[in-house]
Parts: C-alpha cells; sequence; structure tokens
C-alpha cells in the first residue's frame, strides 16, 4: 500500500530550539519540529497522512481513549553513522509488533510501509536534531488512539496514529552503570490472557505505582513476578530480564504476560552466533536465588530500546539485597552492549540484516 504524504511547509520561526549540551538530553523530554498524523474511521480506512508542525492535539473530552484506554505505541530509535546516513535498528519489527498490539487493542493495524515511511519521513526531514555524541541517537515514538467522542464502552470508529519524535541521551541516570531492581511483591502488573503482550498504555499504567515506590526506596526499576502465583519472573518495568546462569543465560519466554522485546530478540540471536548456551524458560525468583547462593548467578541483565542494555548490580527480595557480580557489569553484558551499539551505528558489521538506512541531504 503507498499514499502521498502532505508536507506542511514550516516556517523558520515557528521551528522550536535544538538542544546544545547533548550530554544533558536526558530522555523524552525534548522534541523535534515534525510530527507525523493520519486518520482512519471503518467508511475511508487511512487517510490524510501528513508531516505537520509539532503541536498539541486537539480531542473531543470524550475521546475513547480518555476513557478507555484504547490506545498502543512503539519506540525505536535512529542513530547517526559514519557514512553520513542515518540507521535504523530493526524498524520492520517494530511495525510489525505495532500492528500485533493494534489486533489486542481491537484498533485497526497501520501498513507496514506507511508506519516506516512515516518514520523515514521524519528523520529526513528533523535529521539535525539527531544528536552526534556517542550513546544518543533520535527517539522515534509511533501511537495510535480512540479519537471517536462517545461515552459509551465500544472500540473507536475514529483512530488517529501519529508519530513524533527527539533526541535523547541515556534512559536510566546511571547510563551503562550497574542498576539496582527489587521484586514487586505488593502489586500485579499483567496476567494471562490481559494486555501484558502488547505496547499499550494500561500495561505501563499498572506499573507505575509499584516503580515511584521502588524509587523513593532506592532502586531504578520493578522486576514483575507473575500475577497468579508470584512466583515466575517475568520483566522488568522498561526492559525485558535475561540471567547468566553457570555458563548459559536464561530468560522467561515472551507470551501472555511479557512483551516480545527486540532488543531482547536481537541479543539471543547474538548470543546463538557466539555460540553462547541461552534458554527460553520460565523460571522462579528462588530458582534465580538459589543459583545465586550456590556462586551460579554470574550476570542479570536487562535489555530494551531505551537502555539497549542494562546490566543489574544488585536485586532485592524479601527485605534483602543481593550483590550480583560485584556490583559491577559483567563480560556478556558489556560484550552485548559494544555489540549492538556498534551495529546500531554503523561501526559493526550487521550480519542479521538489522539495519534500514536512511539517506539524508
Amino acid at each position: 500500500m503507498s499514499m502521498d504524504f502532505t508536507i506542511d511547509t514550516i516556517a523558520q520561526a515557528a521551528c522550536r530550539p535544538k538542544p546544545t549540551d547533548e550530554s544533558q538530553l536526558g530522555f523524552g523530554k525534548i522534541y523535534s519540529d515534525h510530527m507525523f498524523t493520519m486518520r482512519w474511521t471503518p467508511e475511508t480506512g487511512w487517510v490524510e497522512p501528513r508531516v505537520r508542525l509539532f503541536e498539541n492535539l486537539s480531542l473531543s473530552p470524550a475521546a475513547l481513549v480518555l476513557h478507555y484506554g484504547q490506545t498502543v505505541f512503539e519506540g525505536l530509535k535512529a542513530y547517526r553513522n559514519p557514512a553520513g546516513s542515518v540507521n535504523l535498528f530493526r524498524a520492520a519489527d517494530n511495525a510489525a509488533r505495532f500492528a500485533r498490539s493494534a489486533q489486542r487493542l481491537d484498533l485497526p493495524p497501520v501498513p507496514d510501509d506507511i508506519f516506516l515511511e512515516a518514520c523515514k519521513t521524519l528523520i529526513e526531514l528533523d535529521h539535525e536534531w539527531i544528536p552526534r555524541s556517542h550513546g544518543t541517537s533520535l527517539y522515534i515514538r509511533p501511537t495510535m488512539i480512540a479519537t471517536e467522542p462517545y461515552i459509551g464502552l465500544k472500540s473507536s470508529s475514529e483512530v488517529l496514529f501519529y508519530v513524533i519524535t527527539g533526541p535523547v541521551g541515556a534512559y536510566y541516570p546511571e547510563g551503562f552503570s550497574p542498576v539496582r531492581i527489587t521484586v514487586c511483591e505488593g502489586y500485579s502488573r499483567a496476567g494471562p490472557g490481559g494486555l501484558g503482550s502488547a505496547k499499550t498504555a494500561a500495561n505501563y499504567a499498572a506499573s507505575l505505582r509499584a516503580e515511584k515506590e521502588a524509587i523513593k526506596a532506592g532502586f531504578t526499576q520493578v522486576l514483575w513476578l507473575d500475577a497468579s502465583r508470584r512466583r515466575y519472573v517475568e520483566e522488568v518495568g522498561s526492559m525485558n530480564i535475561l540471567f547468566k546462569i553457570d555458563g548459559t543465560v536464561v530468560t522467561p519466554p515472551s507470551g501472555d504476560t511479557i512483551l516480545a522485546g527486540i532488543t531482547k530478540d536481537s541479543v539471543l540471536e547474538l548470543l546463538r552466533s557466539w555460540e553462547v548456551a541461552v534458554e527460553e524458560r520460565r523460571l522462579t525468583i528462588d530458582d534465580v536465588l538459589s543459583a545465586h547462593q550456590n556462586g551460579q548467578l554470574e550476570e542479570v541483565f536487562g535489555a530494551g530500546t531505551a537502555a539497549v542494555i542494562s546490566p543489574v548490580g544488585q536485586l532485592a527480595y524479601n527485605d534483602k539485597t543481593y550483590s550480583i557480580g560485584n556490583g559491577e557489569a559483567g563480560p556478556v553484558a558489556l560484550e552485548l552492549f559494544d555489540e549492538l551499539m556498534g551495529i546500531q551505528y554503523g561501526q559493526r558489521p550487521d550480519p542479521f540484516g538489522w539495519i534500514t538506512k536512511v539517506d539524508i541531504a
């Protein structure tokens, strides 16, 4: 499916000031000049693809998204490469996951080619917003929301798809330094048959209270257990979790309650190519602590688009804190971080065909 995009001309006076100190970018606080929008109804399908000035949206107070949370989103990054073009990392996989999330929320899927073209067009127009320092990138946030004004429980017959971008640095204040995470015992995030496998607002809203309490207690993030028994390890709020136990990297399999992480999948492909033993299986928090007690828990690290690889230095559970690898980043996490960043920035070979290049003027 192909569509002609309308691209609005933006006056220089309307452009936003660009950051001058890339070390202070943080994450998710700064936005580029343009955004992409497109609308859907059952009668018209997807129409009005438009690149326009980044500005506030206008919604009815009765819009269904505000009352019943019918929304999905994605997150991907654009990186400058040494050849002068821009790299997108596994963007087709983001498009496919966006469609799966939409299906779970009973929203119309955006055709993959339009999803990708919208991202590329914004990069071409706002490429000067892509930061140049190593460890920085342009974050891309595609989103779909139910806009029909109706205070009644149903799927929306009016939908808005939009994409915004902005320069980002490290997701966690620690950067690549090991983070401290705590196992959540008082709350549940996602249950079987629920929204855990979809990238949707409610999936993350369920985690906010626990995360706030964890940060207040001095931790960076929360490690979630299964909702029914609070025994099986699932994922961290902003990333999938992996454990290196006695030489094997073990991670819970994606499913109803765990998001299919694109970065995690990349990690597993890399590890297999390095002939490192990998297992996708359910494991309990007791399995993890037993491995720690026996000296077999060698590394713990998270994987996600925002943080890429995030080593875990401390894990807290039942009012006891366990140090992982003397609180330092382990060799597997370090090599994965270097390899993924090298591929993303075009500084290392891309044997898996993960990179889509975007030429810029």
